[in-house]
């Protein structure tokens, strides 16, 4: 019989990087396994990613025409990449030179999901360094963001304690990550230069069918998740690497009356499911949703006062890493802030 999860095992679940602070033993040991990426300007060097050594190795056997310059320094463990091109347009460039080039080879298999998005990678200042093909920045341990949405109606009755009914998504089956597992409302990766509000309307749209007046009307921005996932074979690549990811969330009220209701529309999603409380906390307890989906559903929770420090022996610690510092520059850091608990 599979062991239920206790919050805190979602929360490790998908947050599974070691603080070092909290955890130097295991910080050091995972971070021994991997290479940081950095980047140079006027100030310095700084972090802005992790590399998997066997990602090194495949580096090192790359055509140098293909990668452009590299610098690695085996004593402290770090590696400069993409940093010689003078122009975002130019790093980008070389950018998609590389990893078309791993693509074309069947180097990674994570490659095999290319979407054709590019996605931001930031310097200090939150300047754009340069975008990445989005199924190819696990390779590189960058900073990943995106947006999730939490739609609701309002219904008292006997069925549930609590009076919220969430809309619940069950993954397509043919998905290439988590295929058939549960998931938040709406959620889609931010694209360069796409703003997150303007995101969470496209996908809502996309994946279900909900209109964009309503999303203007009744979307509220709640603030963000971040948490530093390790994939597993089920993140649809290979297992080990790095996901820094940053989540700007919204919940959306919907009528109570059913006028409003999601729709599966582009094929992400099998179908839609109205849930209580009780309903999602056993489904989360049995593992049937997505790893960081899990996490922004806790966020919700604990955001409502359905977990609480009388209810949840875990409160704060949840508080608190479900908006987890991120190390590596970005615009999380203007927004970043520990979660605020309730009395």
């Amino acid at each position: 019989m599979t062991p239920r999860l206790a919050n805190i095992d979602l929360l490790n679940n998908c947050d599974a990087f070691p603080d070092p602070d909290k955890d130097p033993i295991g910080f050091e040991k995972l971070t021994g396994e991997l290479y940081t990426l950095v980047w140079q300007d006027d100030e310095g060097s700084f972090p802005i990613g992790y590399l998997p050594i066997s990602v090194l190795d495949v580096l090192v056997k790359t055509p140098t025409v293909v990668r452009g310059r590299m610098d690695v320094n085996p004593a402290d463990k770090t590696i400069m990449l993409f940093h010689k091109p003078q122009t975002y347009e130019e790093r980008t460039k070389l950018v998609a030179q590389l990893t078309s080039y791993w693509r074309k080879n069947q180097t990674f298999r994570s490659l095999k999901g290319w979407r054709d998005e590019l996605w931001p990678v930031y310097g200090r200042h939150s300047e754009l360094l340069f975008s990445m093909e989005r199924a190819a920045m696990g390779l590189f341990g960058t900073t990943r963001y995106g947006v999730h949405m939490t739609a609701f109606i309002r219904r008292r009755d006997a069925s549930s304690k609590y009076d919220f009914r969430i809309w619940v998504p069950k993954r397509s089956p043919s998905k290439s990550t988590y295929p058939g597992m549960l998931d938040n409302t709406v959620a889609g990766g931010l694209m360069t230069n796409e703003d997150p509000f303007e995101c969470v309307i496209r996908e809502a749209d996309e994946e279900a069918s909900l209109p964009e007046q309503v999303m203007r009307e009744r979307a509220r921005d709640v603030g963000i998740v971040t948490y530093i996932f390790i994939t597993d074979e089920r993140s649809g690549g290979e297992p080990g690497y790095i996901y820094p990811e940053c989540q700007w969330i919204y919940d959306l009220e919907l009528p109570s009356d059913g006028s409003v209701v999601p729709a599966p529309k582009d094929g992400e999603v099998e179908s839609f499911s109205l849930r209580t409380v009780e309903e999602i906390q056993e489904q989360l307890a049995q593992g049937l949703w997505k790893p960081n989906c899990a996490v922004v559903m806790l966020d919700f929770l604990l955001r409502h006062g359905i977990y609480t420090s009388e209810n949840e022996p875990y409160y704060d610690e949840l508080c608190e890493r479900t908006h987890r510092y991120i190390g590596f520059p970005g615009p999380h850091h203007e927004f970043h802030q520990p979660h605020a608990k309730r009395a």
